[in-house]
């Protein structure tokens, strides 16, 4: 039985391509919540969906009286609907979880019953098992995690953006106003009372996955630039060695030209050349990378745009 006067709680949920399992979802999100006791809203993010997504929400919305709907004008990403439904929100707390099916809605009242037991301000759900995945899908996951540890030190292992956020989380979240978003790491850095609550990573209830291979890297690329600043620190410090390599090769070429003997060899030319040459694109790429960054953020572009968005008729359910 839901209680009017008790904290509105919001379920952010952004949705791509998930319109096969989209009506079961809702029906099951909201029999979760509907267990809590608590007034709640639906906000849920269409990302630019190319099937149904849409169509479904807007019958969805005839029957569901507390669903907020946004479609963007087109496929933002995943990071960026997610900017767009924390920022319609007006929950006294807030619920962000994925619609494929991956993040169980079973696990909602629990969620919601440790932010009102502990008072924390963050409660994060966190992944026992990955559920269904390629080997180079688990260990490219794994790497990522490794180096966003070592670089920034966050350590993200098993975290996943099945997470509650308090008010006051959210607000702060809100107050960062990069355009190259890393929700997980953004949360992660912001500090504030954390729960964990465990869970086995189920398979997707339908479709495929729209991580491919270049998002992800491109998720990677995002979060190791936006909290470190090693990798530029690595072209200082790799520009030094090679300073001083080139120093004592050189005293040593002298050397051997005033004793008469000369340095030869084709092969330690062209291998000197191949590794400084690498060395310098590296290097570029890196600094490119920090530079295509500052580039985003100073265009001051929206994150997102809206082409539609439905109101809810009741929402305060």
């Amino acid at each position: 039985m839901q209680n009017a006067q008790s904290p509105l709680i919001s379920l952010v949920v952004p949705l791509y391509k998930e319109a096969a399992y989209l009506r079961a979802f809702l029906s099951n999100a909201t029999a979760e919540l509907d267990k809590t006791g608590f007034a709640y809203e639906l906000v849920v993010v269409d990302d630019g969906s190319p099937d149904d997504t849409w169509n479904i929400l807007s019958d969805e919305a005839t029957k569901i009286s507390n669903l907020r709907a946004l479609r963007l004008s087109r496929n933002f990403g995943k990071e960026l609907a997610l900017c767009a439904g924390l920022e319609h929100a007006r929950g006294a707390a807030v619920i962000i979880m994925d619609g494929d099916g991956q993040h169980p809605p079973s696990l909602l009242p629990e969620i919601v019953r440790l932010w009102q037991t502990t008072g924390a301000d963050i409660v994060e759900a966190v992944k026992t098992k990955r559920g269904p995945e390629s080997f180079s899908g688990r260990m490219g996951a794994l790497l990522f995690y490794v180096m966003l540890n070592k670089l920034a030190g966050v350590n993200l292992k098993g975290v996943s953006d099945f997470k509650l956020m308090s008010r006051k989380a959210v607000n702060a979240w809100l107050e960062m106003p990069e355009r190259n978003v890393f929700f997980r790491g953004m949360t992660a850095w912001l500090g504030f009372t954390h729960v964990q609550v465990p869970f086995e990573v189920p398979g997707r209830a339908g479709g495929s996955t729209g991580w491919s291979f270049p998002t992800r890297l491109k998720l990677a690329l995002t979060g190791i630039s936006a909290f470190s600043s090693l990798p530029l620190q690595f072209v200082t410090i790799a520009g030094l060695l090679f300073f001083t390599f080139s120093i004592f090769f050189g005293l040593y070429t002298l050397i051997l030209q005033l004793a008469g003997r000369s340095v030869s060899g084709f092969a330690t030319v062209i291998l000197l050349l191949l590794i400084i040459g690498s060395l310098l694109m590296l290097s570029l790429g890196i600094i490119g990378e920090y530079l295509a960054r500052i580039y985003e953020e100073v265009k001051r572009r929206p994150r997102y745009v809206i082409s539609s968005s439905l109101e809810p008729t009741n929402p305060t359910k």
